[in-house]
């Protein structure tokens, strides 16, 4: 099949002598056993290889080109994605490298900002070299220009999608791409350098691609209105991305909305827009995702939006703190916005009415995040949790909710999947763990206030002394895949602890903080029964040298320990502790030299 001599068969040379099976070891002479295995995978269809290369990750295919030529032919033409370091050295090694992987379909092209990027010698060279690209993509190539990019795109005229961030080659060669490449559906400009006034010369048409355009992003571009063309020339244009680009952009929705009234998706994101934009893109009857982040827009345009928009099914509103937005408008989203899946809310003063109306009139409703909100309290919480029914994912960030907000999310929401609760600076880890332990199936992404603000591990609340052997006894019966365990502030004893040590084998991590009923006794307990223990945190517990001695003694598979604010615990122990057991890692604080009689020389001994 016109293999080279790299893909012939080869045989295997032992490297070991390994006595054969039914081998007669009387004179120290082994049977025949026939020919020497043979390579089989020089019968594989090329096909088969590069299918069996593109499920592997990149260091595997890198390392199975290096057995044969035949591999490193397969391994190149089954290669679609390839991602350059495009500085300027780049330009010798493009024939040799795209002579390799000349199937390549996908390309990035990114340079540092402290390097001098490819040229349009280099950008010429690969598009005849690989002229069946699909998706390109440039990042801070600063040395192209709009000429390269006029060749670059005559021999590439196959493209469907561009992105280019951080270059300088300005309208012209965005003009380049747009004026050849029929096929494009896919336009992203970032940073784009060069752009002047808003001139005949600078503006950006439809080019050919009028009708195949289906995503525009524009995103931190100085003269944004010199797209303004090509956006209304894009008669099936379905998505328009529009990020921190200069310019009035409420007079232009008015007329883009008039020209593409297909749109199905809207981001914008801290651009000139106030309620005059949004009333444009309630034009846009078929909108069914919209993101906003502005903080010109009120009650008013959302209610607009909300109203002749009512196929949404994605909402992100941002007010950027400006609380121009409010229950008005999300009850506006309630009444006529039943498809909603996403609501993502930062800054908007939702209330109990507004949220009990949506989760009311909105059944689909998956996912729901609410960031920044003050109004947002654990009666908001409760409400969404008790109707919510369909709820899958529930992000909190920032909001005064407490821990009573938080076992409502644990008794409602039926379907609840991942919950992410963030700088809710009145949620204890008390909550914490009780949603732990009620939905265990949760994904959880939590964070609660540091240990000082909780009366719990201090020994202070309510509800302080309240857990003790009783409770634990029933975890130490029940509970025998217990891998982690952390008790702060319990009144545990030996009793209860020597349960748990025994019924829980698989025990590999322990921290006991703020316990008072923790000695020596209920360390040597610890050290002698947890036999698979591998971590053990002590902290703030009644400890002295002869618990430290224990923990030495006991627990082979310990790794790591941890003692912190154990008053009792001298250098002696530490010191005797890291010679008895020299591969732990340890983390631990003694009481000063100062307090210590035998190193100043006092004390009976």
């Amino acid at each position: 099949m016109g293999q080279n001599a790299s893909a012939s068969r080869f045989k295997i040379q032992p490297t070991a002598l390994i006595p054969l099976i039914g081998a007669k070891e009387g004179n120290g002479q082994s049977e025949e056993v026939g020919p020497e295995p043979s390579d089989c995978t020089s019968d594989l269809p090329d096909e088969c290889l590069a299918l069996i290369f593109e499920s592997l990750g990149p260091n595997d295919r890198r390392q199975c080109s290096l057995v044969c030529r035949r591999w490193l032919r397969i391994e190149g033409q089954s290669h679609h994605r390839l991602s350059l370091n495009a500085n300027s050295g780049l330009l010798p090694s493009i024939p040799s490298l795209f002579e390799r992987f000349d199937a390549v379909t996908r390309l990035t092209l990114t340079c540092d900002r402290r390097s001098t990027s490819i040229g349009d010698d280099a950008l010429v060279t690969i598009s005849v070299s690989c002229s069946n690209l699909r998706r390109v993509k440039l990042l801070a190539c600063r040395n192209l220009t709009h000429r390269g990019m006029e060749a670059f795109a005559k021999n590439c005229r196959g493209l469907k999608k561009f992105s280019c961030s951080q270059c300088t080659f300005a309208a012209k060669g965005v003009n380049a791409i747009l004026d050849n490449c029929a096929s494009l559906e896919e336009l992203s400009v970032k940073r784009l350098r060069g752009l002047t006034d808003e001139t005949v010369f600078d503006l950006i048409g439809p080019g050919v691609v009028g009708d195949s355009l289906r995503t525009i992003f524009l995103k931190e571009l100085y003269n944004g209105p010199s797209f303004y063309p090509l956006i209304i020339g894009s008669k099936n244009l379905r998505t328009l991305r529009l990020m921190k680009c200069s310019g009035d952009w409420d007079r232009m929705l008015q007329a883009i909305t008039e020209r593409v009234p297909g749109m199905v998706g809207i981001h914008l994101e801290r651009i000139q827009v106030s309620d005059l934009g949004l009333n444009a893109i309630s034009s846009c009857p078929s909108l069914e995702i919209f993101l906003m982040k502005t903080p010109y827009c009120t009650n008013l345009g959302l209610a607009s939006v909300a109203e002749h928009c009512r196929l949404l099914r994605k909402l992100s509103i941002d007010g950027c703190r400006a609380n121009s937005i409010g229950d008005q408008g999300l009850l506006s989203v309630a009444t006529y916005c039943h498809n909603l899946q996403e609501l993502v809310l930062v800054g908007v003063n939702a209330t109990s009415l507004s949220l009990g109306s949506i989760a009311s009139n909105c059944p689909n409703l998956e996912r729901l995040a609410l960031c920044g909100t003050k109004t947002v309290g654990d009666a908001e919480i409760a409400c969404i949790a008790a109707k919510c029914t369909a709820l899958k994912k529930l992000c909190i960030r920032s909001c005064p909710i407490t821990d009573q907000g938080v076992e409502a999310v644990a008794s409602g929401c039926p379907c609840l999947v991942k919950v992410k609760i963030k700088r809710c600076k009145s949620v204890t880890r008390r909550a914490v763990g009780w949603l732990r332990a009620r939905r265990e199936s949760l994904t959880l992404d939590l964070d609660t206030v540091g240990d000082q603000e909780l009366g719990y591990l201090t020994g202070g609340g309510d509800w302080a002394n309240s857990i003790g052997d009783q409770g634990l006894l029933s975890v130490a019966t029940y509970c025998h895949n217990l891998q982690e365990l952390v008790l702060v502030g319990v009144n545990a004893t030996s009793l209860s602890l020597g349960s748990i040590a025994s019924n829980c084998p698989n025990l590999e991590r322990l921290a006991l903080c703020g316990t008072k009923t923790v000695g020596d006794a209920e360390i040597a307990c610890i050290a002698a029964k947890c036999t698979a223990l591998k971590k053990l945190c002590i902290r703030s517990c009644p400890i002295t040298d002869q618990g430290v001695e224990a923990v030495a003694s006991g627990c082979p598979c310990l790794v790591k320990v941890k003692i912190k604010r154990c008053k009792s615990v001298t250098r002696r122990a530490v010191g005797w502790l890291r010679a008895r057991r020299e591969s732990l890692t340890l983390d631990l604080d003694t009481v000063g030299d100062q307090e210590l009689g035998y190193l100043t020389g006092g004390g009976d001994w």
